[in-house]
């Protein structure tokens, strides 16, 4: 039996992609989450998945890092991100920091499987339409996932309300801590991005963000 991850905050989405899955696949038991910590709850407890479906946009994943700590968790699990966006850097960046495909959520039920499909035995898969475009990530876009990887869901969440400008007393209000926990959660990021201040970290963070491209990213 095929056990599959789909991890997405629209219910909507989620139930049709499951009911999809379910008419392609004869033995399938699916999984759901709606958060990146549920995604990674999951993941822990659910050792025998074959396959993840990861929406880039959920709560908590900050875009790109979601995947990056997934690949660096569960180095085994294939990942395919699923996604309302066919932009072009964006599928890039998404196939070079390990996804093994990219299912846009406009494919017809014969598409996904053929993308599950191909996943599972080992391939990578794009749409034919865009196969030939995706561009190799550049070597300092590899050195920043390693980077990225290293910081802890909290510590990512601190850069995130860094990013966003907020300042040590904000940041421990929003994250229920202490002050002295937030400064010791920056000192942590600068020395594993290897930055000495708050821009340093906050170009990195710029870095991580995918532009919004419509409400069902």
């Amino acid at each position: 039996m095929n056990q599959f991850l789909i991890a997405d905050d629209h219910p909507l989405f989620r139930a049709a992609l499951k009911g999809a899955l379910q008419n392609q696949f004869d033995t399938l038991s699916v999984f759901e989450a709606d958060t990146f910590e549920a995604t990674l709850a999951t993941l822990a407890k659910q050792d025998e998945l074959d396959l993840l479906l990861l929406d880039l946009h959920m709560p908590g994943s900050g875009d790109l890092y979601g995947l990056i700590r997934i690949r660096e968790d569960f180095p085994s699990l294939p990942v395919v991100v699923v996604s309302g966006s066919e932009d072009l850097t964006v599928i890039s960046k998404v196939m070079g920091y390990g996804a093994m495909g990219f299912i846009p959520k406009s494919s017809s039920p014969q598409d996904i499987t053929m993308a599950i499909d191909t996943v599972l035995a080992g391939d990578n898969w794009l749409p034919d339409n865009i196969k030939d475009k995706v561009a190799n990530i550049e070597h300092e876009d590899k050195a920043l996932a390693q980077q990225v990887a290293s910081l802890t869901p909290q510590q990512f969440k601190v850069l995130q309300y860094l990013h966003e400008g907020l300042l040590n007393k904000q940041i421990a209000f929003e994250l229920h801590i202490s002050e002295a926990t937030v400064k010791a959660h920056i000192t942590a990021i600068f020395r594993k991005l290897g930055v000495y201040n708050r821009t340093q970290a906050v170009l990195i963070a710029s870095k991580l963000q995918l532009e919004p491209i419509d409400t069902q990213a």
